[in-house]
């Protein structure tokens, strides 16, 4: 684990918490704990606790009645809402990336899908997971869009914590690189509508183990 500068402390605390919610540091319901984050991330208690509260104000986290905060359990509306967002605005990343993808970038999406395929027979789930990350925003990176990459974050920052339970389905992992195989040829070919229609397609698929994930929580 890296530990934070003091520079802009603040900051990068955010920006630490918010990437370990898009990662699936966390779990879903999991209390965070502001004296244990500072410990993670070798920061004091402040910048930590300024940055829980402003990921609470964007309602990436909740916070309870006895002021607790936890990473908040999603209703299957909440997950329903969540996914048809990601459809459109994932999809329509995709699309844009397709026209704009230099050579170097499909070659490092390339490289990630390979290693997708190793992680899956390995059943090395955190590999997979870590590069199914990559993969995807390697391509809405370029989609040279901030503003739509900045939901796109937003959005996995409410999923993330969910997306370690994708690997816990027999049914999801044979097909899990099934779409990311069909968005890189429709890179390849530079067909935006395709690389949009199978974005949707991955989005959708993982929809369906992860609604029927939530049910067995509730």
């Amino acid at each position: 684990m890296l530990k934070l500068t003091h520079e802009t402390l603040n900051d990068r605390a955010y920006a630490a918490l918010r990437q370990g919610l898009i990662s699936g540091t966390f779990n879903p319901g999991q209390t965070l704990v502001i004296r244990k984050l500072a410990d993670l991330y070798g920061i004091s208690t402040t910048p930590i606790r300024e940055a829980l509260q402003r990921l609470v104000a964007e309602r990436a986290l909740e916070m309870k009645d006895n002021r607790s905060i936890i990473v908040p359990l999603l209703s299957d509306a909440a997950f329903g809402e969540l996914t048809d967002l990601r459809i459109a605005v994932e999809g329509t990343a995709g699309e844009r990336a397709a026209s704009r993808m230099p050579a170097a970038g499909l070659a490092e999406i390339q490289v990630l899908l390979s290693g997708m395929d190793r992680a899956v027979r390995a059943g090395d789930s955190a590999s997979y997971l870590a590069m199914n990350e990559a993969f995807h925003f390697a391509i809405y990176n370029h989609a040279k869009a901030p503003i739509m990459l900045n939901i796109i974050q937003d959005l996995w920052g409410r999923v993330g914590p969910y997306l370690n339970l994708l690997m816990q389905s027999d049914a999801y992992i044979p097909q899990s690189n099934d779409a990311h195989r069909k968005i890189v040829a429709a890179l390849e070919q530079g067909d935006g509508f395709a690389v949009r229609t199978y974005i949707e397609e991955d989005i959708r698929m993982a929809a369906v183990v992860l609604s029927a994930k939530l049910k067995e929580m509730v």
